[in-house]
């Protein structure tokens, strides 16, 4: 009699518990007036107590009025339990311990999430790709081999990425880049976003200096802004960054470049200046991190290699699948110097344990077959009829009024307005939505010395020719419409036109 009443004891005691547990995430509005509960059932298996515990706990619920249950149906949160949290007693005060410092940083910078923007006709945001373009019969097929391969168990990946998708990348960027490079120098990792932030986190200190182009990839000066780096912005030139600017005394931790297609302006870096570039890291003691975001489209000129060809020593190369497959599927790499395999290796592993093994097997079925190859030429085609689609309209319907620049490499262009002033940029992109038209500013990339001119970047990957011509077009006339009313406009701005 004693065990049996034991045995009673518990199930009242865990039944206690759960009510208590139901009741407060009720309160807290996790379950809102409304929301469907688990049913007994699951909840029983998956708290691992019998059924008549559950209905001992929802039987209370009911009793206080949290929730509704009728047979045969689920339970609902009551309509009054919302009322009921509003009367509760007083709590316990809590004070808030302070975020570290890191976390403070990064709550200043001006981040934002992208979003799509409903009811735009016409979308020019950089960074997006077509959906149509993404090649979904290949990648299901190869995400299809990938779940059928016969595994013993499954286990975590090594940090550093799949043995045999490494191997496929050595090639791949020998022959697409013309990297050499050893398969154990190559690090795969959750999209560039993370090649940079291990970057900022195997390589600088807080009060490190470090040197970034201006203007910049938001996204890696913020990195490097939450670490406490202390930055420093070196202009760029219609040929990238202009070496003459970087800093001449004191050591630095990294430089942050783009010479392939400088982001945004679009300038190729020459041979001379990536030369200068080295020998200032060599007496800086700095690594270079190159961002090679889309270096697989290249138009009118000829690819310059890597810098990573140049300096294996001093060079971190970063590539991505995100401007040739897909953002979402977050896949990128690392390519690093040899001393530096190890830390990287054991950061990743901390950050992460490793990316997606399904999406690796995937892309080294596309590598190994040439599929992925063929896919890059083929968008390198898409993407050029994009460009020149863009370029013509734009050049048609607006003449000497803009200069456009970056449009030798890459998936976007900026569009310099002459007559134009910065100051009138915000109200510029209000106008054009007005249209239903989405532009972008190139002004929040810089960090320093803005420009004096309104400034747009153009992204065209997501939009077809013809949405291209169209959507340039109707531009136009809400910029001339613009411009027409800053010409008439007498509240005493002064109007650059």
């Amino acid at each position: 009699m004693g065990q049996l009443n034991s045995a009673g004891s518990r199930r009242t005691g865990a039944a206690r518990r759960i009510y208590l547990d139901l009741r407060e995430q009720i309160s807290a509005g996790i379950y809102a007036p409304g929301d469907r509960l688990p049913s007994s059932r699951a909840l029983a298996v998956e708290l691992g107590v019998s059924r008549t515990t559950i209905t001992a706990a929802f039987d209370q619920l009911v009793s206080e009025g949290y929730i509704s249950s009728h047979q045969g149906a689920a339970s609902l949160v009551s309509y009054i339990a919302g009322e009921k949290t509003q009367h509760r007693g007083p709590s316990l005060q809590w004070t808030q311990r302070p975020m570290s410092a890191y976390a403070a940083r990064l709550m200043e910078l001006p981040i934002q999430y992208a979003a799509s923007r409903p009811g735009l006709e016409f979308d020019f945001r950089y960074g997006d790709i077509a959906a149509a373009d993404f090649p979904t019969l290949l990648w299901r097929r190869a995400m299809n081999a990938a779940l059928l391969r016969r595994r013993g168990s499954l286990f975590y990946e090594h940090p550093a990425g799949s043995a045999l998708l490494r191997q496929h990348l050595q090639s791949y960027l020998w022959r697409a880049r013309g990297i050499r490079c050893g398969s154990d120098q190559i690090i795969v990792v959750s999209g560039s976003q993370q090649a940079l932030d291990l970057c900022a986190r195997v390589l600088v200190d807080n009060g490190d200096r470090v040197v970034i182009e201006n203007p910049c990839y938001a996204m890696a000066r913020n990195i490097m802004a939450a670490v406490g780096a202390d930055i420093i912005a070196v202009s760029c030139d219609d040929a990238g960054l202009v070496v003459e600017d970087l800093p001449r005394q004191g050591q630095s931790a990294l430089a942050y470049v783009t010479p392939s297609h400088q982001f945004p302006l679009g300038g190729v870096l020459p041979q001379s200046r990536r030369e200068a570039l080295l020998t200032w890291a060599y007496a800086a003691g700095a690594y270079v991190v190159e961002d090679d975001y889309d270096g697989e489209y290249r138009y009118d000129v000829k690819p310059i290699p890597p810098l990573f060809q140049s300096d294996q020593d001093r060079v971190i190369y970063v590539g991505t699948v995100s401007k040739t497959l897909s953002p979402a599927l977050r896949l990128g790499y690392l390519v690093v110097p040899r001393p530096l395999i190890d830390v990287f290796t054991r950061s990743k592993q901390l950050a992460d344990r490793h990316s997606p093994t399904l999406e690796q097997e995937a892309l080294t079925i596309l590598l190994e077959s040439g599929a992925y190859e063929r896919h890059v030429r083929k968008m390198r085609r898409s993407n050029a009829d994009r460009r020149a689609a863009l370029i013509s309209t734009l050049t048609s319907c607006f003449g000497e009024k803009i200069d456009i620049v970056g449009t030798s490499a890459g998936l976007h262009v900026v569009v310099w307005f002459r007559d134009i002033g910065a100051q009138h940029e915000a109200r510029l992109i209000e106008a054009a939505q007005e249209a239903r038209i989405g532009i972008y500013p190139v002004s929040p990339l810089y960090l320093e010395r803005k420009p004096d001119l309104a400034g747009l970047v153009l992204g065209y990957a997501a939009l077809t020719p013809d949405e291209l011509r169209r959507g340039a077009e109707k531009l136009a006339l809400a910029v001339h419409g613009f411009e027409a009313l800053l010409s008439g406009s007498s509240d005493g701005e002064a109007a650059q036109i």
